[in-house]
């Protein structure tokens, strides 16, 4: 199997699992409690938020815990007053779009915010701001650090969505000035299920899970040790290893995008704007993306779809149609993510299926 969607999921590395084990096994305390058993895991946790917090250049107690990227996203948005007002944009993530009362700054063909149009938004009073700042599908890295700046002058709390950022670029919660950030260890080969709000407990919203009041009374529930654990090792390992994974599949994608510019009725979105190193999706004219799709996993090739299918009807990425892109091409989306063990021959397999696909549903 050629896996290329690592922006959905990451394989879990063996040194994240052999870290985890023990506590799946043999430290089995529960965290809240005051014995030694459960004191091995409460110093298990605190490392853990340690080591994320490094990753990402916040303070550990900055670090809540969550079950993933969609509950810290839920959280930072939901947890505000009843009715607040949320500025965001037309292509974040579904668990930010369905989190509240929105209101949708434009962006443009290369996958920006558009930036007249966030100034005239701006005009209104808003309770918080929230920008993802690597795109799932396209890639594209947002000036998040320019867009904080211009919506604190509005005192406006900022919050960014940075779990397709982790792991691939630098990740700096202080410079890029917002308030609150959601990350998520299943996108750095740590496992499901185990995710991060940062942000002072100043600036945290109300929870949406009450009880016992753990992490800092943000977020109550018998913490998942043995995922947290996972997770402090797989962000000890994504900073570690981050120029290495980036060296390693920045190549690769720029090999990947010379091969598809030779094929016939093949666009890379947002190719010129500035993206992460793993990313590509593209469309081909006069195709649908999702039976391109199912051609590739039959030659046991994974990759995503940007396109959904309803109702027996090819329905377009709310990411690409945000962007303008027009639905003949949209429709065919594929998006190829690389990961840190993926090699040349793969890309050129991949290229060379693609190829012969096109050629037999033309």
């Amino acid at each position: 199997m050629i896996y290329f969607d690592h922006n959905a999921t990451t394989p879990i590395d063996e040194r994240v699992l052999q870290a985890m084990l023990p506590f799946l096994t043999h430290f089995y305390g529960n965290p809240s409690s005051l014995y030694k058993l459960a004191r091995l895991s409460r110093s298990a946790i605190d490392t853990a938020r340690e080591q994320v917090a490094q990753l990402v250049h916040a303070r550990p107690e900055q670090v809540i815990f969550t079950s993933g990227g969609t509950e810290a996203n839920n959280l930072a948005l939901k947890g505000r007053q009843k009715n607040s007002n949320i500025l965001t944009s037309a292509f974040e993530h579904p668990s930010i779009l369905e989190s509240g009362k929105t209101e949708l700054v434009a962006v443009n063909q290369q996958g920006y915010i558009d930036q007249r149009d966030l100034q005239q938004k701006l005009k209104q009073t808003f309770d918080l701001a929230s920008f993802m700042l690597v795109n799932n599908e396209t890639g594209v890295i947002q000036d998040i650090a320019s867009l904080s700046a211009l919506i604190k002058d509005k005192a406006t709390l900022v919050h960014t969505d940075a779990v397709q950022a982790i792991g691939k670029i630098p990740v700096d919660f202080q410079a890029l000035g917002v308030d609150l950030m959601s990350i998520s260890s299943h996108k750095i080969y740590g496992p499901k299920g185990c995710g991060a709000l940062i942000g002072t407990l100043e600036h945290m919203p109300h929870p949406l899970l009450t009880g016992g009041g753990q992490e800092s009374g943000v977020r109550s529930g018998t913490e998942n040790v043995a995922a947290i654990v996972g997770f402090g090792k797989a962000a000890e390992l994504a900073y570690a290893e981050l120029d290495q994974r980036q060296a390693h599949c920045l190549p690769l994608r720029q090999y990947l995008e010379q091969q598809l510019a030779q094929l016939s009725g093949v666009r890379v979105f947002a190719l010129k704007s500035q993206r992460v190193a793993n990313t590509v999706q593209f469309g081909i004219e006069h195709r649908v993306g999702e039976m391109v799709l199912m051609q590739l996993d039959k030659n046991n090739i994974a990759v995503s779809s940007g396109s959904a299918c309803a109702s027996n009807e090819s329905s377009v990425s709310h990411v690409l149609s945000a962007m303008g892109i027009e639905k003949s091409i949209a429709q065919s989306a594929i998006r190829v993510s690389l990961g840190k063990d993926n090699t040349q021959q793969e890309v050129e397999t991949f290229v060379q299926t693609l190829k012969q696909i096109i050629d037999q549903t033309r």
